[in-house]
């Protein structure tokens, strides 16, 4: 599998260098260089900065980094990131590999098609799609009204990830620290997803509605992690208390949702988020099982939206900030003065029949951090709890200090449940965290952050976005 995975790469990258005219390349190597040079060509405190935004933003090949999962530390790599304009659609190609000191990495192809009929503008509220920069033409046209069509996104993908450090402590909320347990985990993913905005009538329009799809295919491996601290998995559990130690069948997942994004007089954005999930195992349907989630996210900016806010990235691939034509927008943006207050409401339900099980590698999980790095109940271990079925409140404060730091507080109260009809505010765990943020053109790209409350103690956390520059993200690992 993981040969097939690098031909599937390669293939990405010869796709983008196929629909470069070798000048074309051959010229943007050679500006590249020439910024780097210029940027970089002397060494001091303040031609430093300059440099390092040079290196780990420019394209077409720039330094990747990023966390790769809680306890798999931090990924270093390269990225390379190409782009192709045609009469209606705008096609980008991002192709990254990052590796952490203890041998965890991740490596990826990802292509972004972005529909763009009739020379598109970008609209004045983050769109459900994805639209370039307004023409001046249109700016004064776009202050008077909701904005111009937003437009669809199509995104293919391939990606594989090996973990060597990976928690179990059983399933449900009453699992405890004794039960703690090490593995490591592979995941392949090839896969392919489009955001459809709907915009059809002007009341339709104000919500700013998208329909999403996906497809994915999932190969899992699982493995033992021997020589920690804690035992390997596979000396705690067998397949009756871990659902899927015994075998990873290869599935075919589907995914269809809506989303909604309203902006509520520049102070108030919705982000609401209805999906549902197919998980099948063609060869062993003892593992097939549904999922549906409901997340449900509300922003009040204290200075208004425009000052708020980074530029919509549903067109841009994870190793971007914005189109390749364009740099990123510069540190000194994020000097603005902005804050928010926020509330948010995840709950998350799967449903199996009698005969079949939710494998435990694809149940969520609250606790420090998630395996796509989200953060939820900050002050347990990462991966504390997991089942099946969760839910999560969320509320949050975030403000910028001076430059690019900012200061965030959040408090979140959750649990997860092994049965559908346990979901409830009863004996819900609950955490506070605080800290200082590192952000980038307004949005928070680093988190240091000290956690609280419960009754296992405190936690340090420590996290940088996957996706550094504020691209769109890679897929979920479950």
């Amino acid at each position: 599998m993981r040969w097939t995975l690098l031909i599937l790469f390669s293939l990405f990258a010869m796709s983008a260098l196929a629909q470069h005219e070798p000048t074309k390349l051959q010229a943007d190597f050679r500006r590249e260089g020439e910024r780097v040079g210029d940027a970089c060509k002397s060494f001091g405190f303040k031609t430093v900065p300059g440099c390092a935004i040079e290196l780990f933003t420019d394209h077409p090949l720039h330094i990747a980094v990023g966390s790769i999962a809680p306890q798999n530390g931090f990924g270093f790599g390269g990225a390379f990131v190409a782009s192709k304009n045609t009469t209606n659609w705008r096609m980008s190609w991002d192709v990254d590999a990052v590796s952490s000191l203890n041998a965890s990495w991740r490596a990826g192809g990802y292509m972004k098609m972005v529909h763009t009929p009739n020379q598109p503008v970008r609209p004045v509220f983050p769109t459900s799609g994805a639209t370039p920069e307004p023409s001046p033409e249109k700016k004064k046209e776009e202050k008077s009204s909701v904005g111009p069509h937003p437009y669809s996104v199509f995104y293919l993908y391939a990606q594989s990830i090996s973990l060597n450090k990976l928690f179990y402590f059983g399933e449900g909320n009453n699992s405890t620290l004794a039960g703690k347990s090490v593995f490591g985990m592979s995941q392949n993913i090839v896969g392919a997803s489009a955001i459809k905005p709907v915009y059809v009538l002007p009341s339709i329009r104000k919500l700013n509605m998208a329909l999403l799809g996906e497809l994915n295919g999932r190969f899992v491996n699982l493995r033992g992690a021997h020589g920690q601290s804690n035992p390997s998995i596979e000396t705690l559990y067998s397949e009756t208390t871990a659902p899927g130690l015994a075998t990873q069948p290869g599935f075919l997942q589907f995914g269809e949702g809506v989303r909604m994004k309203p902006v509520i007089g520049d102070y108030v954005q919705l982000n609401y988020l209805a999906q549902f999930q197919q998980f099948f195992a063609p060869s062993n349907s003892h593992y097939s099982f549904e999922r549906w989630i409901l997340d449900l996210n509300h922003t009040l900016f204290l200075y208004g939206y425009t000052q708020s806010q980074p530029r919509n990235t549903d067109g841009n691939g994870p190793d971007e900030c914005g189109p390749p034509t364009e740099k990123c927008p510069p540190v000194s943006h994020s000097r603005n003065l902005n804050g928010s207050l926020g509330f948010r409401l995840l709950l998350s339900e799967s449903i199996n029949s009698a005969s079949s099980v939710v494998p435990f590698y694809f149940q969520p999980t609250l606790g420090g951090s998630d395996i796509n790095a989200a953060p939820a109940l900050g002050n347990y271990q990462d991966y504390r709890f997991r089942a099946p079925n969760i839910f999560l409140l969320r509320g949050t404060f975030e403000h910028s200090i001076w430059g690019p730091l900012g200061f965030t507080f959040m408090a979140d109260e959750g649990k997860v449940v092994l049965a559908r009809g346990d979901i409830g505010f009863g004996h819900l765990k609950h955490s506070f965290a605080s800290g200082l943020t590192l952000r980038a053109g307004g949005f928070p790209m680093v988190f240091l952050m000290f956690a609280w409350g419960g009754n296992e103690g405190n936690h340090t956390i420590f996290n940088m976005n996957t996706a550094l520059l504020g691209g769109s993200s890679r897929p979920s690992l479950y």
